[in-house]
């Protein structure tokens, strides 16, 4: 039986767009929960879809530059 791949090797453009992706599909769950569909299987997704955002947030490494130039990396 094969095992499931859990190294995977994304860059970080390909990130930005599962980000973005998952952002557009949240807005529009969102949009239908504002104009009154209240299913329990609507509510689950948009919990895992802003579950996922959060994890990919929280693993996210911000870089800044100082006005000397000197790079920040948060983290």
């Amino acid at each position: 039986m094969t095992k499931p791949n859990t190294t995977f090797e994304l860059s970080i453009r390909d990130v930005e767009i599962i980000e973005h992706a998952l952002r557009a599909k949240a807005g529009r769950r969102g949009l239908a929960i504002a104009q009154g569909e209240t299913s329990p299987e609507l509510k689950r997704e948009m919990h895992e879809i802003q579950d996922v955002l959060g994890r990919i947030h929280q693993q996210k490494n911000y870089y800044a530059k100082f006005k000397n130039g000197q790079t920040y990396v948060s983290g």
